[in-house]
């Protein structure tokens, strides 16, 4: 199989985690199977338990979609301003702590948290050929979720190399974003010295990876120099490049391209249901934001969520070939194909047709509006270049030659020739680079924490107060799980 076939391994349902259960945050399990004992006596265990920690990489499609309707890029759309109260109040900038999308974010990275250090808490146990490319997989991922936890929460709490078990919530406080921060950028050096550029199962975590997260750790703390540095020889060195067809890159043929520095690996081959959106190996935010009551060509339909606005399709300038590709003109494709659809909340007539699902087969079990296998592009080498553009133009020496150059790499696979080069320097060089930044990255969930580490969120986003949006609520019930110690975020 082209990718990581995920699994449910019973051992791993075993061990206590945080935010696994649909009802319960805190879930306490008997350990009856994978305790130290009888559990990581084998290569084959840790191997098993690395898939657990993989596999809760698939929920992130809501953090995808949410990064995008909390941003200036779509709406919440769906069928009504009451579907999914929870998406509906963070397009509205109106969540508060009670609202159930963010606790599955909270709940969900924790849950990877916790299989993680599930199996750095137990790396001395056995000795194997290869366990440290083990080791270096799993204190990336460890990276990976705390990165999304503070970069939506701010402090969290944090735990290295031992799970949280329940009732240890009472004893511990939330850590300082810097501090959390400061644990990532140590995971991420760690797993770069010990991963290798290419592995032979797509999906698994290279050290190109874990150099372009580094790399966007630095640049949301600031750090410029030191992104600049990780993200140049991640360029000079990598295996990596931008495929020639930008309208490729998103189909089933062009998943773990030449392109793609990480990728989620999602299929279909499981079933879901609205009561368990995460028993689903597909990508369910495909679903969500399909063409409601689709009939014709090329997809099926969806939900109509995370419709994009008139805005962002203006942002793209003229001659632009991503355009077409990014968003569904569908009063346009229903022009020329025949095609027939319905309107939802919010209809504005576009939709992100990077994440709409395809036509495909019949092998989906459950709603299919819910198994779609399209993999999401985590970290793109486009978005390297334009991060490592950033990084040198906002440097302490700043390099725009070097900037210039690694922008307009992207701009001209994007118009197809070199006649729109950029040549600009200092801060319009930099407000060009977010531009680009804008419309090569649309629909991919970065936008809100793009327009909030610049600081440009107030003026760009409706109903955006400053001092409080920039993160969101820590959810209630966890502050009344950990005993009303932990401080919610301010104004909420």
């Amino acid at each position: 199989m082209k990718k990581i076939n995920i699994k449910y391994y019973i051992t791993l349902m075993l061990f206590v985690s945080i935010g696994y259960s649909c009802s319960d945050s805190f879930v306490d399990v008997e350990p009856t199977a994978a305790n130290s004992e009888s559990f990581f006596n084998s290569e084959q265990d840790y191997q098993d338990a690395l898939i657990g920690a993989y596999d809760l990489l698939q929920s992130t499609y809501l953090n995808v979609m949410l990064g995008e309707i909390a941003s200036d890029n779509t709406l919440a759309g769906g069928e009504s301003a009451t579907d999914t109260p929870g998406i509906q109040e963070v397009d509205d900038m109106t969540h508060t702590p009670l609202n159930a999308q963010l606790r599955d974010i909270w709940n969900w990275m924790y849950a990877g948290v916790n299989r993680a250090n599930y199996i750095l808490e137990f790396k001395d146990k056995t000795d194997f050929t290869g366990k440290d490319v083990i080791i270096a997989e799993a204190t990336f991922l460890r990276a990976y979720y705390y990165f999304e936890l503070v970069k939506w929460f701010g402090d969290v709490p944090l735990a290295v190399d031992k799970r949280i078990q329940f009732g240890e919530q009472f004893n511990i406080d939330r850590t300082a974003k810097a501090d959390v921060y400061a644990q990532i950028e140590a995971d991420l050096i760690f797993a770069i010295d010990k991963l290798p550029y290419t592995q032979t199962t797509p999906g698994r975590v290279t050290k190109g990876a874990a150099q372009a997260l580094l790399g966007k750790a630095y640049l949301y703390q600031d750090k410029f120099d030191q992104a600049a540095t990780v993200l140049d020889n991640l360029i000079q060195n990598g295996p990596y490049d931008l495929v020639a067809d930008y309208n490729s890159i998103f189909e089933e043929a062009g998943e773990n391209n030449i392109e793609s520095v990480f990728e989620v690996q999602y299929f279909e081959g499981q079933g879901a249901s609205f009561d368990c959106l995460q028993c689903s190996e597909g990508n369910v935010a495909v679903g969500f934001s399909g063409v409601r009551a689709y009939s014709g060509p090329d997809f099926t339909s969806g939900f109509s969520f995370n419709v994009p606005v008139q805005e962002v399709v203006d942002a793209f300038e003229a001659g632009d070939l991503r355009k077409d590709v990014a968003i569904l003109d569908i009063v346009a494709w229903a022009t020329a194909t025949g095609a027939t659809y319905g309107t939802g909340h919010e209809h504005t007539g576009y939709f992100n047709r990077k994440y709409i699902p395809r036509t495909r087969g019949s092998n989906a079990q459950g709603d299919r509006n819910l198994t779609n296998p399209n993999n999401y592009r985590a970290i793109r080498f486009a978005d390297v270049l334009l991060m490592a553009a950033e990084a040198f133009n906002r440097s302490s020496t700043p390099n725009d030659i070097k900037a210039q150059a690694y922008l307009n790499r992207v701009r001209e696979r994007a118009f197809g020739n070199a006649n729109n080069n950029i040549a600009a320097t200092g801060t319009t060089l930099y407000n060009n680079i977010l531009d680009e930044r804008r419309v090569e990255l649309v629909g991919e969930g970065h936008r809100f924490f793009d327009l909030v580490r610049t600081g440009k969120a107030a003026s760009e986003i409706n109903g955006f107060v400053s001092g409080k949006h920039e993160v969101f609520p820590i959810p209630a019930i966890e502050i009344q799980l950990a005993g009303n110690r932990w401080p919610q975020n301010p104004n909420y």
